[in-house]
């Protein structure tokens, strides 16, 4: 896993930690966009396909490709912003942690002396005496997301589904089956109202507002998924009304950002 970087929004200079997202290579080593931390971050202001694509050059065996142009969503105020990469072929791209190319000059892996304690048979834990009922044990910690890239308005609705069913959602459906590219999409599960935008406009007050009154109907909590943002109204109505929203790039890494989104990851379903 790469490391979390600062990065100041330009638009409420307030710091976000971003961690740069790690790609499939064809040969099957790890991707990572070098991200150019000296370039100051850009708002996104109109999304284009051509332009949400950035070349990177694999490291271990020097292809070529077209992966999702680094993005972030401020925590603060919502604002989207790029991140600038280094273009390929100025010495600046680095192996991704744990593809094993670390090594030491020769090839050969290095060892090291083992530590003392690891020399010692291991201890015999003490039995837990009978009348004492043990601790509780820890619920499984939940495992990490795996995303999936966006390329279309249908995988923004497929990844925003994948999402929710891994914070503990249970049959998570689209009722009116395929929208059209350009209007948000319904997903419905037991106690769920969600709806996704892919389109590259800023959510405004009446969406968040629609999908509250929806959620309210069906005695359900309501969630917003947005590709690109949402206005300062419809964040300051979702606050109100404890609407959690999502901001999703095109990695297919749905990003809280208010409140209400923090508590139902850290809650879950």
């Amino acid at each position: 896993m790469t490391e979390a970087v600062p990065v100041r929004c330009p638009a409420c200079l307030r710091e976000n930690g971003y961690t740069a997202p790690v790609f499939p290579c064809a040969c099957g080593s790890p991707v990572v966009p070098p991200l150019d931390l000296t370039t100051p971050p850009r708002p996104l202001i109109r999304r284009t396909w051509s332009d949400s694509w950035v070349a990177v050059r694999c490291a271990a065996c020097g292809r070529e490709g077209e992966w999702p142009r680094p993005e972030l969503g401020c925590a603060s105020c919502g604002t989207v912003v790029r991140l600038a990469v280094h273009p390929p072929g100025d010495g600046s791209a680095r192996p991704a942690p744990g593809d094993g190319s670390a090594r030491p000059a020769g090839g050969r892996a290095r060892t090291g002396t083992p530590a003392p304690d690891a020399r010692r048979p291991p201890r015999r834990a003490a039995p837990h005496p009978a009348h004492v009922p043990p601790p509780p044990s820890a619920p499984a910690p939940r495992p990490a997301f795996r995303p999936v890239t966006i390329r279309t308005a249908r995988d923004a609705v497929a990844t925003a589904a994948l999402y929710l069913r891994w914070l503990g959602f249970q049959d998570v459906r689209q009722p009116d089956g395929r929208a059209a590219p350009s209007a948000p999409a319904d997903l419905r599960a037991p106690g769920l109202v969600a709806q996704v935008d892919p389109t590259t406009a800023p959510v405004g007050l009446r969406a968040v507002e629609c999908v509250w009154l929806n959620g309210l109907t069906a005695s359900a909590t309501g969630v917003y998924f947005a590709l690109a943002g949402y206005t300062q109204d419809a964040r300051s109505r979702a606050d109100d009304l404890g609407i959690p929203l999502f901001i999703m790039d095109l990695t297919g890494m749905p990003q809280p950002v208010n409140d209400p989104a923090d508590e139902l990851v850290a809650a879950g379903a």
